[in-house]
């Protein structure tokens, strides 16, 4: 995956910023600030305080926040308080906590959780149809940029997820965690960090849904998955950005056909699922 781009906006103040250690912390910074007007309400004015830091370039990827009691006091907030806006800022993918070394803004892509995309699924009923013409309207254009902007790196990482399903083709819930990574090096490979994060939320959605299902794959399902799969790759190994769009285009629709096939299959235990009147209401 490509370094993600963050823009840094210069600082107004005549006095420069102190140079920058290694990891840098923001503990390094003059943190207070009376310009910055945080919106009222302890967890907004977490999310308002690091929002304006980022905006002003004072915070960057791969920085870490102060402690818990360091930001407390500079807010003027409580620190259960400071608890609840990291955690709303780590749902949005902005800060990401490390066990025993803090709070860190993620060096390296940016990456948006699913869980607001799963209360809405939940809320809205999000179907098996809705699912796949998202991925279709994601996935396809950024297989044709892969092929055009791929590079080594990425062309190897797409080989060993590729060699990885045909390994697993016996195993559907490996196969699975696979499959989901060879959509997401294929994201990550169009050099687009928009595409990439928005292909990234999809997938976990999908992943969680999909791996409910997964053990009712049949053995020559799986098999066209990995050839097709294959398909991918190879295009974009090529260069061939029409054929890329093309096999991706071509696998979903059959993926979509495929998982239909399975939500149709009994449980365990359980007999075959009804059908249902509406257009597709299976959940995704």
């Amino acid at each position: 995956m490509s370094a993600a781009r963050t823009p840094s906006t210069p600082s107004t103040s005549s006095t420069p910023a102190p140079a920058p250690a290694s990891p840098r912390s923001a503990g390094a910074y003059n943190w207070s600030d009376q310009t910055m007007k945080p919106a009222e309400g302890s967890t907004d004015q977490v999310v308002a305080f690091v929002r304006g830091l980022i905006d002003r370039g004072r915070l960057r990827p791969g920085d870490r926040l102060p402690a818990e009691r360091e930001l407390a006091a500079q807010i003027g907030v409580s620190r259960p308080s400071v608890r609840a806006g990291l955690h709303a800022l780590a749902a949005m993918g902005v800060v990401r906590s490390r066990h025993g070394s803090g709070t860190y803004i993620p060096d390296g892509p940016p990456s948006l959780g699913s869980e607001p995309l799963s209360f809405l699924a939940a809320l809205h009923g999000f179907t098996h149809s809705d699912m796949y013409e998202a991925r279709r309207i994601l996935e396809t254009e950024a297989a044709g940029l892969a092929a055009e902007r791929a590079t080594s790196e990425h062309l190897a990482t797409l080989a060993e997820e590729v060699a990885g399903l045909f390994a697993n083709r016996d195993n559907p819930n490996l196969f699975l965690v696979h499959d989901i990574n060879f959509h997401r090096a294929v994201a990550d490979a169009a050099h687009n960090p928009i595409v990439g994060a928005l292909v990234g939320m999809v997938s976990a959605l999908y992943y969680e849904r999909r791996r409910e299902t997964a053990a009712r794959a049949s053995a020559n399902d799986l098999r066209d998955a990995a050839e097709m799969h294959r398909r991918i790759y190879q295009a974009i190994r090529a260069r061939d950005a029409a054929a890329a769009r093309r096999a991706m285009n071509e696998h979903l629709l059959q993926a979509s056909r495929y998982q239909m096939q399975e939500l149709a299959k009994p449980e365990p235990g359980r007999g075959a699922r009804k059908p249902r009147s509406r257009r597709d209401t299976r959940a995704v």
